[in-house]
Formats: structure tokens, sequence, C-alpha cells
């Protein structure tokens, strides 16, 4: 297994993959995404708009502040789902963590949404009917059309927000918070007839149709991209454990081999999400990335024990089959816009920056690596990291102890002294979510455009 990490640096210059070109820059594409939602949202407004000559009375107001809310609700419903549903040009040029946010303000956005509307629906229709709000909700779950499965959709939605937000997910593993948001799925499947038979909006002429085409696209897009394409990237690479190899204190690098693996096109910097055949491990399909450029034979990628899940693959045996979702991600040289690079790596951070030290395209001092940890045990790949540097002429910098010790070595003060041009630079990020936002800010006060400031999360 020597040879699975003789990985060769990339030449200054190299021509780029055609997987790397953009068709549109990736800055583009994060920008025209949250423009296509709005522009969305309006034309769902002007449905409502359309319907409604005039709005008279609190009972009016009530149930047009629902009908809003209601389709609002649906259209938001699957463009979450979309935004998570692996499809590549948001993976490649938006970036998963990027997604990931989106998708949670979302979520909360969602809620709030339903909430108001069943709370409005209810009220107005209680005053139109001079009825007590508790039995005008009652009547319309029991004889409304398809209410009975609207309500089991809000019920499973809400749920799904309550083990979202964020105190009760520090209290989850990953694992149980990632089965638990499965049932946003059947929420949304569920809530999708009573849209259709109840909304006065919607008709049967164009928007009825076009609601088809969005909640059908979503789930066609779902079904190919997460499990279709997995499936058929296993049967034809058939990824497996070829090696676990201890790398410090709780950390091991993974290697896995299968067949023609330079067709998964993986670019360093990226991560798959890999499910292990293994018992305990088969059930989840966790993130992880890519620690070395890969190559036809090995991928490799360098694992924290920070939950059940990471601790357990220490234990993997060579020849353990693997599921691989991916590669995903838009922490790439295709982010890049200037000749001198940044790195800054924080603890097992390191993992996606040590394959982008070896392979970003630069000449002889454009590339500065800035790797911080706790302790000289903490610092992972050393060996590795000094000869990439030394080869191609590139700044390595250790920044060793504790803040309370050595000050902040990542103040924007402390970055100038050690960055040359430090504002001319695109920098890659990538560490705990406390250091990489104090990073970020530093880096900003220090002169470097927030665009130019790539990061990854681990809060995926």
């Amino acid at each position: 297994m020597g040879a699975a990490v003789q990985h060769h640096g990339a030449t200054p210059g190299r021509r780029r993959h055609p997987a790397e070109r953009p068709v549109l820059p990736p800055w583009l594409v994060a920008r025209l995404v949250p423009a296509a939602v709005a522009g969305g949202a309006a034309a769902v407004l002007a449905l409502w708009w359309r319907d409604t000559y005039a709005v008279i009375g609190a009972d009016q107001w009530l149930t047009g502040a629902g009908r809003i809310t209601g389709l609002l609700a649906g259209y938001t419903a699957p463009v979450l789902l979309l935004l998570m549903a692996r499809i590549p040009v948001l993976e490649r040029d938006v970036g998963a963590d990027r997604l990931a946010r989106w998708h949670a303000v979302g979520g909360r956005y969602l809620v709030g949404l339903v909430t108001a509307h069943v709370l409005t629906v209810i009220w107005g229709y209680a005053l139109t009917a001079h009825r007590a709000v508790l039995g005008e909700g009652v009547q319309m779950v029991l004889h409304f059309p398809d209410m009975l499965k609207a309500t089991a959709a809000t019920l499973l939605l809400l749920g799904t927000g309550a083990v979202s937000a964020r105190a009760a997910r520090r209290r989850l593993g990953y694992e149980t918070w990632y089965h638990l948001h499965l049932a946003t799925y059947l929420a949304v499947a569920l809530g999708f007839a009573h849209q259709l038979t109840d909304g006065a909006d919607l008709g049967r002429g164009p928007e009825h149709a076009a609601w088809y085409v969005l909640y059908l696209g979503t789930f066609a897009a779902l079904g190919w991209y997460r499990l279709t394409v997995p499936f058929l990237h296993d049967r034809r690479h058939r990824l497996r454990v070829a090696e676990v190899r201890p790398e410090g204190p709780g950390v091991v690098s993974v290697f896995l081999t299968g067949e023609r693996l330079t067709e998964l096109r993986a670019a360093p910097g990226q991560f798959f999400r890999l499910q292990f055949l293994a018992p305990g491990l088969r059930w989840a399909a966790n993130p992880y990335s890519l620690s070395a450029p890969p190559t036809d034979r090995f991928l490799r990628f360098t694992v924290k024990a920070l939950g059940t899940h990471s601790a357990a693959l220490a234990g993997l045996r060579p020849g353990v089959r693997v599921r691989a979702e991916g590669p995903y991600g838009a922490f790439t040289a295709r982010q890049r816009t200037r000749r001198r690079v940044l790195l800054i790596a924080g603890g097992v951070g390191i993992t996606p920056i040590r394959a982008l030290f070896e392979t970003l395209p630069a000449d002889p001092g454009e590339l500065t690596l800035l790797y911080r940890a706790g302790s000289p045990e903490d610092l992972l790949f050393r060996q590795e990291l000094e000869q990439v540097a030394a080869a191609r002429s590139a700044r390595l910098h250790y920044l060793v102890g504790r803040r309370s010790e050595t000050g902040d070595p990542l103040s924007a003060a402390a970055l100038g002294r050690l960055v040359p041009q430090l504002a001319q630079h695109d920098v890659y990020l990538c560490g705990p979510p406390a250091m990489t936002a104090a990073a970020t800010r530093e880096l900003c006060a220090a002169g470097v455009p927030a665009r130019r400031v790539h990061h990854e999360s681990f809060d995926l």
C-alpha cells in the first residue's frame, strides 16, 4: 500500500480537466440561484393577486393571508428539496455547505409559513362561518378533501423543524438527525394533493400543470441524483477498503480502491458521502473529504473520531464494500480568481487543504499554507506537507499553540505579517466553525474581499 500515497504534485500552469472549466463563473451561479428562487416566489404571489379583486373585513384579510402563506409554503417545500437533491451544477458551483445553509434558513422560513397558514386560514374561515376557531379547525380537518393528509404533513414538518433547531441538533448524532430529517420528504408528498384540491389559486389551467411539474420534477431529480446515480456508480466502480492507516491521535486515513476511478472525475477539495457495508455502519452515509489528490487506483479520506460513525472507521478491514455518493463540493480550483493563493487549515480541516496544496496551479512563491493546531501532536501529514512545499517552492507555516499562550495567529495583523500582499490573494479556509468565522472576519479586515474567501464547513 505504500504506493497509495505517492501522489504527484501538479505542475504550474497545467491544463485544466474539462470538469474544472466552468460554463458560468461559480460566483455568478451562486447569485443566479437565489434570484431564480425569488422570481418563482414572485410568480406564485402573482397568482393570489390575479384572483383577488378586493379585501374587505377581518375574515377576508385573514383568509387572504392564509392563501398567500399557503402558496409560498407550497412553493418553498419542493425548492428546499431541490437544493439538497445533489444536482451537479449546484454542488460544483454553489457548494454543499452553502446549499445546506440556504436549506436551513429556508426550512425555518417554511415552518413559519406553514404555521401562519394554518392559524390564519382556520381563523378566517371561523369568522366567515361565525364558529369558534377550534370547532372550525376540526370541521376543516374532518370534512375538507385531503385535509387528513395535510394535517399529517404539517405535524411531520413541524416535528422535523423541532429536531433541526440548533439546540436540539447539538444533542443528536449526525446519523440520528439524518434519518429523522427524511420525514421531510414524506411531509412534502402528503401535502401536495391538499394544495390542488383546496387551493383556490391553482385552478385547472397552466398554473395547475406548473405545480405538477414543480413537484414531480423535484421528486424525479431526487430519485435520479440521490438514488439512481449512486446505485450506478456502485455497480460500475465497486469501491472497497484497501487500507486503514493511523495518522495521529484519533485520526485515521481510509484508502479506497475500485474500478475506473478516473471516471468519477473527483477534484481535490471535494468530498464524498460514504456508506461502509460493515456491521454498525451500513445504514449511514456520512460526508468525508478527500485528503489527497485522487488517482486511478486510490481515493484517500482522513477522518477524526468525532462521533460514532467516524470513530468506527478505525476498525474497518480491507475488502469492506463501500457505497459512495459524489464527488460533491465547490471547494476546488474552480473558485480561484487570483494567481496568489493562501490556504488556511485548522485541525482536521487540513484534509481537503492537503489535496489542494499539492494540485493548485502556482508558480514559486504564489502558494502559502498556514496550518493551525493546538499542539505539535495534532499536526497531520507533516512530512507530506513539507515534501510538497519543497517540491513546489511554496510557503508552509505551522501555527501551533493555544491562543491563551501565543495570542491569535490568525488576526488581521498576524496574517499581514505572514503573507505579503495578503489582499491580492484568494483564500481557501477549512476548520472548525468558530475558527472559520473568526478567520473570515480577520481576512476581510485585512483587505481580502469576502467573495475571495472560500471556505468548507464541517456542519453538513
